[in-house]
């Protein structure tokens, strides 16, 4: 008869024996490797494994992080700007206050993020951000609308369900076919902005500015525009509208189009 000691002992010896899987790279290694990096000699970060590694603060313009595993890293404050990140994988990154303009990311899961303050603007992104903080976002000229003269495996659009964009700038975003259910808008710059086809099922647009949002065909059921600015806002053939909330009383509700 097998005792439970000699079961917990036999269990001891084998996670002891289990080696943990490091990073590839520590963040003394990945500086000296920035450090001599160029323009035309970036530094090789091309499918690293770099999980949880504190990388804040950093300036990656001259690396090559194609494919790399940031699962978990910290790149808070950090500039990355320009550069074509698909393929990475960032679940769970901290990219807070960090400098992505122009960015490619794309096929990527940035789910359960923090990307609260960081900047976005002018970026191309097709990617999970499903359940991540963006609040104070800067997501100014961004395009991450599904391109719907590409899609050879379906249809590939961003995902932002759930997610914090709380007195984010998203003036003049592309944003047509994104799936942004129960997402958080309170107070968010949208002026300009494409949502043709988005799904926007119970999202929060309370105090935000929609003013000139094209909303065509959006699916609009139980979303929220309380004390939202709706000045020239499309709503051509959305689907949900019976169940709108803050329209009734909505003060520039009058200077919003509606079928």
């Amino acid at each position: 008869m097998i005792h439970q000691k000699h079961i917990i002992l036999a269990l001891s010896l084998i996670l002891s024996s289990m080696t943990v899987n490091a990073a590839d790279l520590n963040r003394s290694e990945v500086q000296q490797l920035l450090k001599k990096a160029t323009k035309t000699k970036p530094a090789d970060l091309r499918r690293k494994d770099l999980k949880g590694v504190n990388l804040s603060k950093l300036d990656f313009r001259n690396a090559d992080l194609w494919g790399a595993d940031l699962r978990g890293a910290n790149l808070s404050q950090s500039n990355l700007s320009g550069l074509v990140l698909d393929l990475t994988v960032m679940t769970g990154i901290n990219l807070s206050g960090a400098n992505l303009s122009r960015v490619s990311i794309f096929g990527v899961s940035m789910m359960r993020s923090d990307l609260s303050n960081v900047n976005f603007s002018d970026s191309r992104v097709i990617a999970n951000l499903d359940n991540s903080n963006m609040s104070n976002a800067n997501l100014s000229n961004v395009r991450w609308g599904a391109d719907m003269k590409n899609q050879p495996m379906g249809l590939m659009r961003i995902s932002l369900n759930k997610v914090n964009l709380s007195n984010a700038n998203m003036k003049n975003a592309d944003l047509g076919r994104t799936t942004m259910r129960f997402a958080n808008l309170t107070g968010a710059n949208l002026e300009n902005a494409i949502l043709i086809s988005a799904e926007l099922g119970a999202a929060n647009f309370t105090d935000a500015n929609v003013s000139h949002v094209d909303f065509t065909s959006a699916k609009l059921a139980e979303s929220n525009f309380t004390n939202a600015t709706l000045t020239g806002a499309n709503f051509h053939k959305i689907q949900g509208q019976d169940s709108i909330r803050g329209l009734k009383n909505n003060k520039s509700k009058s200077t919003a189009l509606f079928d």
